[in-house]
């Protein structure tokens, strides 16, 4: 009977699994502001507990902490919201000017510099106008999803009901975090526990470690580029640096298209050297401050993912479970990293590894002189 148990145990881990995505791919939107909530928590729960140790109560160190994350939210709804908005609309009405200066300089430029002749395969003046086109669709769909959204009062009510929910479900899960994972610790198997819950703090310190500080050298370079681009001169130097700073949890992916962008818009804008070399020292002083100041700082030697785990994570996510496989796609990838760690310990300690190398050890001893 015990062998039959253990024979099937595998099985019954993996309909659990199966079972597991099959309610998160139906509860999806309903799980949404659940999830947002708990990796909220979770990544406030350390200073929760640094207040809580210094002689404060559980419920005071929430309430600080809840305050402080709320006016930091309020902070950035009130200045930085506003700011990409107006950017965003100046780079809709910047279209044509981009477009303009694509079929009239760019074009022109890279046929003269590299002789190749696009224009005996590509009319310009119709690759102008279907840029244009495609700019105004791009342009619309904000528009268009605000007029949907305001049509559909179920859609702007589920909004409401979700914006308003997060936040609640934040504040409770802070507050009993302590105690859930108390009652999860203990529904664990007592001969798996050592093992579960070392499986478990590895994989609590990979993901802190990258998200904790990734997202910090995010929204600091995000600034910086931001910053440093609008005093350069660039009307959409703000926006161009956010995208770039959101964008380097993937090394030099962020700057590569923050540099192309803004100096496309350098070029267009004011078309001299000047302005390209404030970019591209906006641009290096950055990459100067993350490698020697905020990744050193914000991430250590922390071990965190891989980029391109990353990347896949998000899009397998995505493909699978929506929006609530983005948000959970770190964690999940996070705990199958350590799993595979743990299982590459496992094989290289089972027999299966260990029996050719002990005998080529042992042949190799064998032919050794007396």
């Amino acid at each position: 009977m015990t062998t039959d148990l253990l024979w099937l145990r595998p099985w019954l881990w993996l309909a659990g699994l199966v079972l597991f995505g099959l309610l998160l791919w139906l509860l999806g939107p309903v799980l949404t502001p659940f999830a947002v909530a708990a990796l909220l928590a979770w990544m406030a729960d350390p200073l929760v507990t640094r207040i809580e140790r210094s002689g404060r109560s559980r419920a005071t160190a929430v309430t600080i902490v809840f305050v402080l994350m709320t006016l930091l939210v309020v902070l950035v709804a009130l200045l930085l919201v506003p700011t990409l908005r107006r950017q965003v609309e100046q780079a809709i009405e910047w279209g044509p000017t981009l477009v303009g200066w694509f079929t009239g300089a760019a074009i022109p430029w890279i046929e003269a510099r590299f002789g190749v002749s696009i224009a005996a395969h590509v009319d310009p003046a119709e690759l102008g106008t279907l840029l244009k086109e495609h700019w105004r669709q791009a342009g619309g769909v904000a528009a268009n999803l605000l007029d949907g959204l305001s049509r559909s009062g179920m859609a702007v009510i589920a909004f409401v009901v979700n914006l308003l929910l997060i936040p609640l479900v934040t504040f409770y899960f802070m507050r009993d975090w302590g105690s859930m994972i108390a009652q999860v610790h203990a529904l664990i198997p007592r001969p798996l526990e050592p093992t579960v819950v070392r499986l478990a703090r590895e994989s609590d310190e990979m993901l802190g470690g990258f998200l904790r500080g990734q997202l910090s050298v995010m929204i600091a370079l995000g600034t910086i580029y931001g910053v440093g681009l609008s005093l350069a001169g660039l009307d959409l130097g703000f926006l161009i640096g956010m995208v770039a700073g959101l964008l380097s949890f993937v090394p030099y992916l962020g700057t590569g298209v923050g540099l192309i962008a803004a100096v496309i818009a350098t070029l267009v804008e004011h078309g001299d050297l000047f302005h390209l070399v404030l970019v591209a020292a906006v641009f290096s002083t950055g990459q100067v401050i993350e490698s020697f100041i905020l990744t050193p700082w914000l991430v250590g030697d922390r071990i965190g993912l891989h980029p391109v785990a990353v990347i896949f994570a998000i899009m397998a996510g995505g493909q699978l479970f929506g929006f609530i496989g983005v948000l959970l796609a770190l964690p999940a990838a996070a705990v199958i990293m350590v799993l595979v760690r743990y299982a590459l310990v496992r094989y290289r300690a089972s027999l299966l590894y260990r029996e050719d190398r002990d005998r080529d050890s042992g042949d190799t001893s064998d032919t050794r002189p007396a």
